[in-house]
């Protein structure tokens, strides 16, 4: 069971109070980064609300280009060629990024660690997998994985894989980081509101034409068509972590995509986490933590942390929230 958002984003004209311009809500789906963004905008017109809408996607294919492990010109890849071989020197976007993920490591006692990629070459969820992987390769493979054997040079700004065959990949956090960048491009430009969603992590800012709130609903764990509890989203964001779509069964057992990079294995446990910070990225990477550690460490960590919060829905589907969280019912 898991957690589904509801994005009120009424489609119409409205004239704002106090305001001598009508606003309009512009939206565009999209393919990007491999799955779905939805953009929308409230603009002074249609036209210009598109522009705004297309400049966000130049912003976020120009991040794929960076982060992209598929795409063999990225600095991404470059990085996982030379694993084991030589350090490589990268932008300093790039550089800050997978900084800010080995820190996220560290908080997260290694439960979110952008180099589990290699565990991907024995767990396969695009239906080719045909037996769940021995303990001898799932040994083998976390030899390469490790946020401590991703050793950075500040001073000349390079990136070395310590172990030949490691991977890293930003599919735990590049959506995320995506989406503020995006969102960070259009208030530059001066758009007054909007929601960027990427496939459920998402982030606002402004309000709705109307002046009010964007909400987010969250459905009932035991039937998703149903909301039980609507959250407004202030300038914040929101990203969930879940097992409902990617997963594979063998003799009666279900394995998720979601992988612990401490163990090699699928996370057992729970079902949904939804984060709500700040930043996009943060909660993008925080909702595969949580996942990993689990209802108990998961909300220990969530609540030390300020400005955080989460919804989690355990593998019974029972709800738990961390303090900040207050879920108000709505017909």
């Amino acid at each position: 069971m898991r957690i589904v958002f509801y994005i009120l984003s009424f489609f119409f004209l409205s004239y704002g109070f106090a305001q001598e311009k009508k606003l309009v809500t512009v939206h565009k789906a999209m393919e990007l980064m491999g799955t779905r963004f939805d953009i929308t905008v409230v603009s002074t017109n249609e036209d210009l609300g598109y522009i705004n809408i297309e400049e966000a996607t130049a912003e976020i294919v120009r991040i794929e280009n960076m982060i992209s492990s598929w795409n063999p010109d990225s600095e991404t890849s470059l990085i996982n060629l030379n694993a084991g071989v030589k350090p490589v020197k990268v932008s300093q976007e790039l550089f800050m990024l997978i900084e800010r993920a080995k820190q996220i490591s560290e908080i997260t006692d290694g439960a979110f660690d952008i180099s589990y990629a290699s565990l991907y070459d024995i767990w396969k969820f695009d239906g080719s997998m045909v037996k769940v992987p021995t303990p001898e390769e799932v040994s083998k493979a976390l030899e390469t994985v490790g946020h401590e054997k991703i050793i950075l040079n500040p001073l000349e700004r390079t990136v070395y894989l310590s172990k030949k065959g490691m991977k890293i990949s930003f599919g735990a956090i590049g959506k995320g980081y995506a989406a503020d960048k995006a969102k960070e491009l259009l208030v530059s430009k001066q758009v007054q509101g909007g929601i960027i969603n990427a496939a459920g992590d998402l982030t606002t800012w402004g309000t709705k034409a109307t002046g009010e709130k964007w909400l987010i609903g969250i459905a009932n764990p035991l039937s998703k068509d149903k909301i039980f509890s609507w959250l407004p989203v202030v300038e914040s964001s929101v990203a969930t972590s879940g097992d409902s779509e990617k997963y594979v069964i063998f003799e009666g057992l279900k394995y998720s995509h979601i992988l612990n990079p401490r163990t090699g294995y699928p996370a057992e446990g729970v079902n949904s986490v939804s984060i709500f910070a700040k930043s996009a990225e943060l909660c993008d990477a925080l909702a595969t933590a949580v996942y990993i550690m689990g209802k108990e460490d998961g909300l220990a960590l969530i609540n030390q942390l300020g400005g955080t919060d989460v919804i989690l829905i355990d593998n019974a589907n029972k709800v738990y929230k961390s303090s900040g969280i207050l879920l108000n019912e709505k017909p």
